[in-house]
């Protein structure tokens, strides 16, 4: 074996290898910290181009699920609403009935007219306050409204809007309906029986609309939840294996710590041989 006091080939080799355990342990070190295989495009670009693709979406689905929120709420307010105007005609069909009654005194007819008014009016203040964020399905206002389905504003889910105004074709009741004298009485009770099963359809087909909202509000949290468990397919790290790659490279460089040592001291050698 040569030896040379200008050139020491174990040391170089021996410091070569131990610079390369320091990188690999470096680099374990920052994924156990980080808890990802893939943290940033160096460590693998097309992976890490993948999993930010991926998040963006799993990002654009918050807004669409927000927009399917949005349309429910004003969908659920409506639906309340409607639930009262049909009440209220419930209510008002009972009051012609009785006022169509002959035999009943002037005093008698005149307060059921004025709870028959009362009614009336209450339909119109409530559907004019079923508004949400500025939208109300009821008063005529709007035709439908519109809900994001997918994360490209391509797909949308529509909602039909329902105008309970009185006086429409769903509320075929009049603004100025009374019950008054028999005739109108009877004329009421007629009105309020078709309005009542029109805005009984009216509010079936608001559910049908919710419904649908809902489903499909519980794909998009179902699918955001498996493109989140995708990326972190691609991108996480096995932290026992990375753990024990850990330790294994903390020995190594002990190891290769002590070998340079060794190889240092050989320059040793040569001076004992002027001894």
């Amino acid at each position: 074996m040569s030896f040379s006091v200008n050139t020491n080939g174990g040391a170089l080799i021996a410091l070569e290898n131990l610079n390369q355990t320091s990188q690999q342990l470096q680099q374990a070190q920052n994924i156990i910290s980080t808890g990802q295989a893939v943290a940033s495009a160096k460590d693998n670009g097309a992976v890490w181009a993948i999993a930010q693709n991926e998040r963006s979406t799993v990002t654009a689905l918050d807004a669409v699920k927000s927009s399917l929120q949005s349309g429910q709420s004003i969908i659920d307010v409506a639906n309340s609403a409607g639930t009262t105007v049909s009440n209220l005609l419930s209510q008002m069909e009972q009051k012609a009935l009785a006022a169509s009654d002959t035999s009943l005194d002037t005093n008698s007819r005149s307060a059921l007219n004025n709870d028959f008014v009362a009614l009336r009016n209450q339909i119109t203040s409530t559907v004019q306050n079923a508004t949400f964020n500025g939208v109300n399905l009821l008063n005529g206002s709007v035709t439908s409204i519109t809900s994001l389905a997918n994360t490209t504003g391509s797909g949308v889910i529509t909602t039909a809007g329902q105008n309970l105004s009185l006086g429409g074709s769903i509320v075929t009741l009049s603004a100025t309906a009374s019950i008054g004298t028999v005739t109108t009485a009877g004329a009421a009770i007629t009105a309020c029986n078709s309005s009542l099963q029109n805005v009984d359809n009216a509010l079936a087909s608001l559910g049908t609309s919710s419904k649908a909202l809902d489903t499909h509000l519980n794909f998009v949290s179902n699918l955001q939840d498996t493109l989140t468990t995708g990326i972190g397919n691609l991108v996480n790290a096995d932290l026992a294996k990375e753990s024990a790659t850990l330790q294994a490279l903390q020995t190594k460089q002990q190891l290769g710590i002590q070998a340079l040592s060794i190889a240092n001291s050989s320059s040793s050698a040569l001076l004992g041989l002027f001894r």
